[in-house]
């Protein structure tokens, strides 16, 4: 199978989801998401949300108590697709299914949660450039789906902040804290407890990332000090709390996404996400396609699965996918071993009094869970003393294997690394001396640890340093594709600064119950998604004709391809470029996207044939809420997507994109090809001339596979479209071969 990825950028990647009456008591109920077909006498009704509440309830089994214990709604679902969440039994499913217009109910599922200076790595700097040309977002709004929000943050200050856009119709339920002009709703989901604040700081962390106000002296721990600020440091924020600490509930993240729409929001930010399904029963999804049928843009968290082969979450085309990078800042903690072999690792937690004598060094392996550090380390008496070699994971948090480190009297910790893991390192909160090392220095630890009777290390703490020339990387535990849901798609879609962020949170990690301004630094998808809700906010500031799919095919195709020392953005491994499969276009660049030349733009009834290649009519009529008859379709690679996904079936394969002029009016761009390993690829025409602005023109790229070639491994290339002012050669080089990616010809 082969692969290919364009630009100008263009990224092309060529891959060569009537009742009964009955009684039952609360522990027999489960929450379903429930789909169902109108009838057509509610297909032209002028008061379409009470008829549909009153039909949505006559699904209902009618219960012959008074009790609250029967079978209840939850949520009904007017945006989003026609149906409802209910608490029933398997006695009441099976009646409804007998039902005309049930299509069909699952359990819900509980999805789980997938900065000083980030917004300065990705170029954006105060009263300069592309932040101040956008207006820091000023006017567009940000609906927040996540764990709730700390209102009273200085983050959440309005200060600059103009009142809402007249077109915003939210609430503020805080019972006793007033919304403002930067956090101008919020509002909470039956699944949660009654109240908006955040209870675990998830929320007001990807909040904050998004959208903080400038906060002056941020820190953690006194490290990555710095002015805090948001992408989008003027937009507006609206929260919808949905998860708790146990996770996401689906029922209350479809109500919330259903009430956004109605309230006005310009993006989505979600921060969460399932297990990869086909499109018509992925919620997320379906509810994502209302939103950009609405104008609204969407962006979600790829998952923390990686980096494991198709381990994505959010895999629609319409939705922006983001995986997740390392930034080019380090808070170091150094191991120096007995041998004077030193490793610089990472810490958050920087003590100025930790001794920097030599301590013994003890590795309670190979025992499977004592390698991990986890809760048996507690009762091991040789610990005492000592600093402890921790194995990452083994499903121990690193701040619980800390903890046990602490209560088996150890001294300090070192983390090292799993294979998987690779290079990437977290600067964490620990509550002892530690330091996290990578997978390459692990192994030096290990090997030292075995060369002598006596092994000895101590941790030195060196702070905070920027200008790692080898970011940015993709972080090792970032989902990869390929797609389970619609493999001719590549994601995850982009790229975007995921380690180590430091944004607000709801508490003092240092337990000053004085403090307001709390910082904290996260890792994980849930912190890139928000840099890419904050991005598109600010291209949709100063474009705001820009449509969802404009909006994303700017930032897919102006991504780098290179770190900061200009050579390909490695994986984990830091041994071979990073394939599309974990980078996508590559990583975002904000103000090229800006102004990119050309677009892809898809309309969303361009999904329609689309989808109708994938699924049948009733399914798609499931994800479009609307009766559709499949009497044409086309393949994946046919959509006007800015990337390519090609199994080959066939030696030849000839496909259409059409791109639309927003540069400049006279204008003229030639291609240039880079092919992928074993494949021909030809462009015709190979030169596109506009005369005026908004201009669409189209071309032909087809696809030939050499007769010499026995390639069967996943490779991939690059197509620009260069003008005098919109030349992007940084994405006319190969990005390397997918060699790990075996995949059989079709």
């Amino acid at each position: 199978m082969e692969f290919f990825q364009p630009s100008f950028g263009l990224i092309i990647c060529l891959l060569l989801i009537s009742s009964n009456s009955l009684w039952v008591s609360a522990s027999d109920l489960q929450t379903y998401i429930v789909h169902v077909e109108l009838p057509d006498t509610l297909l032209s009704t002028t008061s379409l949300i009470e008829d549909l509440d009153i039909w949505y309830r006559s699904f209902l089994p009618i219960t012959t108590s008074d009790s609250n214990e029967g079978s209840s709604l939850i949520y009904s679902y007017h945006n989003v697709f026609k149906g409802f969440a209910a608490k029933l039994s398997p006695e009441h499913l099976k009646a409804m299914e007998k039902m005309p217009g049930f299509i069909s109910a699952r359990p819900e599922e509980v999805f789980p949660l997938h900065t000083t200076h980030s917004p300065n790595f990705l170029g954006l700097n105060q009263n300069m450039g592309f932040w101040s040309e956008s207006n820091y977002g000023k006017g567009v709004i940000i609906g927040v789906l996540d764990s709730g929000i700390n209102p009273d943050h200085p983050s959440f200050g309005d200060e600059g902040m103009p009142p809402p856009p007249q077109k915003w119709k939210g609430k503020c339920e805080f019972s006793t804290i007033k919304c403002n002009n930067k956090v101008i709703g919020a509002r909470v989901f039956q699944s949660t407890n009654g109240s908006p604040l955040d209870e675990n700081g998830h929320g007001t962390h990807t909040a904050s990332t998004a959208a903080g106000n400038f906060v002056k002296g941020a820190n953690a721990l006194g490290n990555a000090n710095g002015t805090a600020a948001g992408v989008a440091p003027l937009a507006h924020l609206a929260i919808y709390k949905v998860c708790t600490s146990t996770g996401c509930s689906e029922s209350a993240v479809v109500a919330a996404m259903d009430t956004a729409i109605d309230d006005g929001v310009d993006i989505l930010s979600l921060s969460l996400g399932g297990s990869a399904r086909p499109f018509y029963s992925d919620t997320i999804a379906i509810g994502a396609y209302s939103a950009i049928e609405k104008g609204i843009f969407v962006s979600c968290a790829a998952g923390n699965s990686g980096p494991f082969r198709s381990s994505l979450s959010n895999e629609a085309p319409w939705i922006l996918t983001v995986g997740a990078s390392t930034i080019d800042r380090k808070i170091i903690a150094n191991a120096k071993l007995g041998n004077n072999e030193e490793f610089d690792g990472q810490s958050l937690y920087q003590p100025k009094d930790f001794p920097l004598t030599q301590f013994p060094l003890l590795y309670p392996g190979p025992n499977l869970n004592s390698r991990y550090c986890s809760s048996e380390l507690v009762n091991n008496t040789e610990a005492r003393g000592k600093i402890i070699v921790c194995v990452n994971g083994g499903n121990v948090s690193r701040i619980g294997k800390g903890q046990n480190v602490k209560a088996a009297g150890g001294v300090g910790m070192i983390i090292i690394n799993q294979v998987q893991h690779g290079y990437t390192t977290f600067a964490e909160a620990h509550i002892l001396p530690a330091a996290h090392l990578t997978y390459a220095d692990g192994l030096k630890v290990i090997a030292y640890i075995n060369s002598t009777t006596s092994p000895t290390a101590s941790i030195l703490f060196k702070g905070t340093i920027i200008g790692d020339k080898r970011a940015p990387a993709v972080a090792s535990f970032s989902s990869r594709g390929p797609t389970l849901a619609s493999p001719g798609i590549i994601k995850p879609d982009i790229i975007g600064p995921g380690v180590n962020i430091l944004a607000a949170w709801h508490r003092s990690i240092e337990n000053n119950t004085i403090s307001k301004s709390n910082f904290n630094v996260l890792s994980g998808t849930s912190m890139s998604c928000p840099h890419l809700s904050g991005v598109a906010a600010l291209l949709k500031s100063v474009h705001s004709n820009w449509s969802p799919a404009t909006i994303k095919s700017a930032i897919m195709t102006t991504a780098d391809i290179v770190n900061l020392a200009k050579n390909p953005v490695e994986d984990e491994t830091n041994l071979l470029p990073a394939n599309v499969f974990a980078t996508g276009s590559g990583h975002v660049n904000p103000a090229k996207a800006n102004n990119p030349g050309l677009v892809y733009d898809i309309r969303p009834t361009d999904y329609v044939p689309y989808l109708c290649g994938l699924y049948t009519s009733r399914q798609v009529s499931s994800i479009l809420q609307r009766r559709i008859i499949c009497n044409s379709s086309v393949g994946e690679a046919q959509l006007n997507y800015p990337s390519f996904s090609i199994r080959f079936g066939s030696t030849v394969q000839t496909y259409t994109r059409t791109v639309t002029n927003i540069g400049e009016a006279n204008s003229s761009y030639v291609v240039q090809v880079v092919p992928p390993r074993g494949v021909n690829v030809t462009v015709r025409p190979n030169t596109l001339t506009f005369s005026q602005l908004n201009q669409k023109l189209q071309y032909q790229i087809t696809f030939t596979r050499l007769a010499a070639s026995t390639n069967t491994t996943a490779s991939q290339g690059f197509l620009s479209w260069n003008s005098e002012n919109y030349s992007l050669l940084h994405l006319t080089t190969p990005n390397g071969v997918a060699e790990e990616y075996i995949v059989s010809d079709m």
